[in-house]
């Protein structure tokens, strides 16, 4: 059975808008090995029309080998994008989601091959409720912004993690890697 992991970057007061992180060449290196270990990227509209930034880069390449490696990568990746609003996606490796949220992710975790990877703040979140993440990669930077979208709001319980593992960037940000506890 596959994992559904939700990765995402956020400050350490728990922002996670996207302009607030710290890129940096070891960042994009571990986002680079998460994609290898990926069958599909689940992403809400939002974040899909963010993400499109890299078909730029790969349009266009930037001279920097991380950011340029990453662009290949994400090209090449699987994306299932929900959204009410898209007719299209634009993007060859990408395609809209036939179904429900959690009907798609129940059926994507039943199926065999490569972990599914969540990379939305709003699917996070609604996956959470459900009980459907299996590990978090959370990249905390250090920084402190003070406002801001928040990761974890909405959500409607308690969650118990245990901590899995770590790993410290170059830039001091810390991905912690944890596993919901389930009883």
């Amino acid at each position: 059975m596959r994992k559904v992991i939700a990765a995402f970057n956020m400050t350490l007061d728990g922002v996670c808008d996207h302009t607030t992180g710290i890129a940096s060449e070891d960042l994009h290196q571990h986002y680079s090995d998460l994609l290898d270990n990926t069958g599909v990227v689940l992403y809400g509209r939002t974040t899909y029309e963010l993400m499109q930034f890299w078909k730029t880069v790969l349009e266009n390449p930037s001279g920097e080998k991380s950011m340029d490696d990453f662009a290949i990568l994400i090209d090449r990746i699987p994306k299932l994008v929900f959204s009410n609003t898209l007719k299209e996606t634009n993007w060859n490796s990408a395609k809209l989601s036939d179904s429900p949220l959690n009907d798609k992710v129940f059926e994507l975790k039943q199926q065999s091959g490569k972990d599914i990877l969540v990379g939305s703040r709003s699917l996070i979140i609604q996956l959470l409720n459900s009980n459907l993440i299996d590990e978090f990669q959370i990249c905390v930077h250090p920084i402190i912004e003070g406002k801001g979208l928040r990761l974890f709001d909405q959500i409607k319980d308690r969650i118990m993690l245990k901590l899995i593992k770590t790993k410290t960037l170059d830039s001091g940000a810390t991905v912690f890697y944890y596993e919901p506890i389930r009883e």
